[in-house]
Order: structure tokens, then sequence, then C-alpha cells
């Protein structure tokens, strides 16, 4: 069994390529599980140290653009690669290149190769937006129609669309998933308009201060990093009758507010962990960030057997025991 990962080397990649790894096996498309025997982790850096140490693990390093021939042999593509909401809304010659020409060149070789693999495209709340004209989105169910209001959500929803046609043509087997914004994500501040939404907890643990940059009651779609994985895991795993429709399945989230996340921080790490987040305002990041829909029901995802994380403490538990996996909770500094 042959994995690959595009993006693989930044954080959710990395991540579902250390929980193959450990599982060892996979089941495909509805059918018994396998020994994995190579994963390819491309992207455009090499992957963490960790994971490049693993005797099943290769890298492939440069523009997907020009490794897409060599991916499309794999048995299971999972292409989370691209560039994310706010670097694709400042450039839109680089989101439409990453986010756009890449998928397509990947989809060319996968046809032009006649394997038809198992091919997850990571798709984004994103497709989803407040247009104008027609006012808030309001609850979001599987059957919405996207209306997307930034250049990301606009290329997210064409892939969708092309990876649908591949499908229905027989060229692949995809399953798109619409991810919800992730956190608590390790590491530094990515270009995401919501990258805020992982800072103000991950920065005020190590004793940072972080700037929320929306006001504190706005209402957000949230999933952790072991639910999105296990979502995209899903999508690999179940039969093409257990997937059903072309159209992409939206992941189950979390309603939340800044707010509420502060004062999860604030119950499990103390008050002093909680004070060093900053209230500030940034109408460009609200601009994109309120556009987007905060209440889904799943029932697509509910019957492939995903829930939604219980509560906003669960989330930061997550985070303190990938950060501590040995060491104490509390009001650490």
């Amino acid at each position: 069994m042959r994995i690959a990962i595009t993006g693989g080397a930044g954080f959710l990649g990395a991540a579902l390529t250390r929980r193959l790894l450990a599982d060892g096996e996979v089941g495909v498309g509805g059918a018994s599980p396998e020994p994995i025997g190579e994963v390819l982790v491309a992207d455009l850096a090499p992957p963490p140290a960790d994971v490049a140490a693993d005797p099943r693990v290769r890298a492939l390093t440069g523009d997907l653009v020009d490794l897409a021939a060599e991916i499309a042999s794999a048995d299971v593509v999972l292409h989370l690669a691209g560039v994310v909401s706010g670097a694709a809304e400042a450039d839109f010659d680089l989101g439409m290149r990453a986010n756009l020409d890449a998928l397509r060149a990947l989809l060319d070789a996968i046809r032009h190769g006649g394997t038809a693999p198992v091919l997850v495209f990571s798709s984004s709340l994103a497709v989803y937006g407040a247009d104008p004209a027609i006012g808030p989105v309001g609850v979001v169910d599987d059957d919405t129609l996207p209306r997307p209001q930034s250049s990301y959500g606009v290329q997210k929803f064409i892939g969708e669309q092309l990876v649908a046609d591949c499908t229905r043509r027989g060229f692949v087997r995809g399953r798109t998933v619409r991810l919800m914004t992730v956190s608590v994500r390790p590491g530094a501040p990515n270009a995401a308009a919501s990258s805020f939404l992982s800072g103000i907890v991950r920065e005020p643990l190590a004793g940072l201060r972080a700037a929320c940059p929306v006001p504190p009651d706005t209402p957000i779609a949230l999933s952790s990093p072991a639910k999105t994985i296990e979502g995209l895991l899903t999508a690999v795993r179940v039969s093409d009758e257990e997937w059903g429709s072309r159209t992409a399945v939206n992941l189950p989230a979390l309603t939340t507010t800044p707010r509420e996340m502060v004062a999860a921080l604030a119950r499990i790490a103390g008050q002093e962990v909680a004070d060093r987040v900053d209230w500030t305002d940034d109408p460009a990041v609200m601009a994109i960030v309120g556009s987007w829909p905060s209440t889904f029901r799943t029932p697509r995802a509910a019957r492939l057997g995903l829930t939604p994380v219980p509560d906003f403490d669960a989330i930061v538990e997550e985070h303190l025991a990938t950060i501590r996996p040995a060491g104490p909770r509390g009001g650490a500094g």
C-alpha cells in the first residue's frame, strides 16, 4: 500500500502521516486493512525530522505541479497542499497556482496513469459566505449552496467541482471533505485569517501575549486536530456506497466564540494565562472570518460515525497533552 500526502510537511499533513505510520495499516474504500509499505510526503519543504526518519517515508520536495506524476502512482492520495485564506487573498496568482493549478496537474497525472486511486481533497468552510445581496448564511446543512466571498473560498469550491467531475468520469474515487478551522495548531502563526484562533491559546500557554482581532462574541466553527484527522481517514476507509454523493462532506463543528475560548483557557490553565490575550480590532481579518458560517448541521458526517468535539475545554486539553505529554496541568507561565 502506497499513500501520498501533499502538504505533508505542514502541521496537519505531518500529524496525519504520524497517525498512519503508527496505525501501520489502513483499509481503503471499504476493503480490508493492508500494511502501509510507503508514504510519499510531498511539499515545498522537507518533512519534520521524526517523520523523515521512518523508513517507510519518502520525501518528495518541490512544486506539486512538477511532482504530480510521481504522486499519481499512489494507491491513496490525500491532497492537503495549498495556500491559506489570508495568503490567497493577498496574492491572487499565488492562490490560483497553489490551490487550483496544482490540483489540476495532479488530477491530469492520475487520469493519464489510469489507476483511479482514492483521492481525498481537503476543502474548507470558506466555500460558504455571506453574499452582500442576500445576507447572513445562517445554519449550514449538507445541501446549503456555497457562496464563497474570498479568493480562497472560490478556489476551494472550484477544486471540489473538478474532483467531483473526475470521479463521475471514473478517473479517481474522489472524496471531498470541508474542514472546519482547526484549533489548536502548534508552531508559528501562519497566513490564515483564522490563525488567531490557535494563537490565543498557543501563545498564552507559552508565556506570550496574543491578539484576538475580532470581537469577543464573534461566533466561530472549530474542530480539533484529532477530529480533523479522523474525518480525513474516514474518507479514505469507507466504501463508495457509504460515501454516497460526489458532493463534499462538511465535517462536524463546535460553535463557540473567542470569549468562550479564553474562558476555557482560564478554567484549565489559570486566569493569569488567559489574561495574556489582547482584544484588538482588525477589519481585514473580520471581513473574511465574519463572512464564514458558524453553525453546522452535519447528518451525512454523522452517518459516517463522525462527531464534533464536545466543547473547547476538550480542545485545550488535547493541545496540552500534545505539548506536555508527561507534564502537569495548571496555570504555568
